[in-house]
């Protein structure tokens, strides 16, 4: 027997739950009519696109409470008998599955009035790292570097480290590393990776985004660090990928030489 036919046979009209069910799924069509909207908005607007795609979940939230209003209105008039059965249901049904929903969208509301991240935002949450492209009432959804979505359930937000690259602003701190031997000039190679980063086209300069040269000495060479902001976010691995290409190219026209180690690349602040 289905929870809709325990309900009709409670004596709750069948009405009413056939219109609780066309306010649901009007709901859900508007609620995605609004997310298309804003979408196509935001991406038009690339300084503003982080703050116009976080009015997204916002007005999800907002229409799937009204839609939630009144669809638990009629309730309302429901003897007492009929309440506790209804309540019943309900507590069997968070029980037998339901408590991970409830769960996720406890935390989706945690998201909405703390913001430890937004939609746009690049974020690493749970040993996953990628931009956040939708806050739904259950999950978090994070498109990977490699174009990957991964879904991850709003209530691991009370469980597990949030590390937010950007935290609401379009510029990121980018960082570049390149390795050279002991003996090679490292001041004429960070000089090199230095006007490699200021001459990119995807950088952002002025004096609350500044840029540094850091050298690190390791056991059989020494890493140079290169730390900049780019204007947008997405920019990340392009800017990388041109200060690192660029550089290498100085490098190899100078002789400057590089050890046989990996070249890492992070966005991370």
């Amino acid at each position: 027997m289905t929870v809709l036919q325990s309900l009709v046979d409670l004596g709750i009209d069948s009405e009413a739950l056939v219109g609780s069910v066309g306010v649901l799924v009007a709901a859900y069509v508007t609620a995605r009519i609004f997310g298309y909207v804003l979408s196509a908005v935001a991406e038009r607007t690339p300084r503003r696109r982080i703050s116009i795609k976080m009015l997204i979940p916002i007005l999800r939230f907002l229409i799937y409470g009204i839609a939630t209003f009144l669809v638990l209105g009629p309730l309302l008039n429901l003897s007492t008998a009929q309440l506790l059965a209804v309540s019943g249901l309900l507590g069997a049904a968070l029980g037998f599955g339901l408590k991970d929903l409830f769960a996720g969208v406890i935390g989706g509301l945690v998201l909405i009035t703390e913001r430890p991240y937004q939609v746009g935002d690049k974020v690493t949450i749970d040993g996953d790292y990628g931009e956040v492209t939708d806050i739904g009432l259950r999950a978090t959804t994070l498109t990977t570097p490699d174009d990957s979505a991964v879904r991850v359930p709003n209530a691991t937000l009370f469980t597990a480290n949030v590390s937010n690259a950007n935290d609401g602003h379009p510029e990121m701190m980018v960082v570049v590393e390149l390795a050279v031997t002991a003996s090679a000039d490292v001041d004429r190679a960070s000089a090199i990776v230095k006007e490699a980063m200021v001459t990119s086209k995807y950088v952002y300069v002025d004096d609350d985004h500044p840029f540094a040269v850091l050298v690190e000495d390791e056991s059989y060479y020494r890493m140079i660090r290169g730390k900049a902001y780019v204007a947008d976010l997405r920019d990340e691995f392009a800017f990388a990928s041109d200060v690192t290409e660029r550089s290498m190219a100085a490098f190899a026209s100078e002789g400057i030489e590089m050890p046989e180690a990996p070249v890492h690349v992070s966005g991370h602040r």
